[in-house]
């Protein structure tokens, strides 16, 4: 059995910042904040003693760099160091619980760059069908769809859409994988219809496996010590150094890589019918609980907060 351990091959690979600003809080489960840091960026950070659990940190790690290595549009993750000063220092950054208001933790915490520094371009959180035309990755849909089923996204799948202030079409960049994983619970139990985007206008154009490509196959024969590295640089305060369970997942990732196609033709022939273009397998039954409603397509689009 191959262990993990703190410094890995990629360990070096991945940023660390220093929060000098905060800007405001966001919206989500998780409470993350809009913080500037040391390298003049804005980050959308999550700290460790977020309402949902401490694993969502290692998650949003894990599957962001997993993503970008298949070379699909994520934003750069990045370790955030905290100091205890500018919490003390920050009225806005706390945790709000029931009944209750906690300061946010200090010592490192998950950052997502922010797509764009609103002073360079706009920042959208949702876009109607009839402007799907717009936004100029619209395939890589795809490409993120195959990665929560692997990853074992119980979440929708989410996204923002960003443009620079002289260009005409929106780029989308995807979003918060925190219940990747089943969340804290680091088990894969998987349902056709968990980490789909809950629009089916998004994969109006799949006609196939190729459409499927070039994220796909790059997932399925990803190298497995990229994948050790990339859980093995997890700092250990994200998953309370419990080492044999980010073993196990890191182990499990790598045996899921032979079932990706499975879980799409699960979806495929799910009662959504999610690819118009392409044939059915078979209807699957599912229960009304894992039924995911569609969203009107005539509504403006709206700024991103969250």
């Amino acid at each position: 059995m191959k262990a993990i351990s703190a410094v890995s091959p990629v360990a070096g690979n991945h940023t660390v910042v220093a929060a000098i600003q905060h800007v405001r809080s966001m919206h989500g489960g998780a409470q993350a904040q809009l913080m500037r840091c040391s390298d003049g960026k804005l980050y959308v950070v999550k700290f460790r003693n977020n309402p949902q659990d401490v694993r969502i940190l290692a998650n949003e790690f894990i599957v962001s760099k997993l993503a970008r290595l298949v070379g699909l549009t994520v934003p750069a993750p990045a370790i955030v160091e905290v100091e205890e000063w500018l919490v003390e220092n920050s009225p806005g950054l706390t945790i709000k619980l029931v009944g209750r208001e906690i300061p946010c933790a200090s010592g490192l915490q998950f950052g997502s760059q922010y797509a764009i520094d609103p002073i360079m371009g706009r920042i959208v959180d949702f876009i109607p069908a009839t402007f799907l035309g717009r936004v100029r990755n619209i395939e890589e849909f795809a490409g993120i769809l195959a990665v929560d089923k692997w990853t074992n996204n119980s979440d929708g799948r989410q996204a923002v859409y960003f443009r620079r202030s002289r260009e005409r079409k929106y780029t989308a960049t995807f979003i918060d994988y925190g219940y990747c994983f089943n969340a804290g619970e680091w088990t894969f139990p998987d349902y056709p219809l968990r980490g789909a985007f809950a629009r089916n206008d998004v994969y109006r154009d799949i006609t196939g496996w190729e459409s499927f490509e070039p994220w796909l196959s790059r997932m399925e024969n990803l190298d497995k010590d990229l994948i050790w590295g990339v859980a093995g640089s997890v700092p250990p305060v994200w998953y309370n150094s419990q080492w044999d369970e980010l073993r196990q997942l890191a182990e499990t990732l790598i045996k899921r890589q032979a079932i990706i196609r499975d879980l799409i033709r699960g979806f495929q022939a799910s009662p959504r019918r999610p690819f118009p273009k392409w044939g059915w397998a078979k209807k699957y039954w599912l229960p009304e609980s894992h039924a995911v409603d569609s969203a009107p397509h005539n509504l403006p689009m709206t700024e991103a907060v969250g």
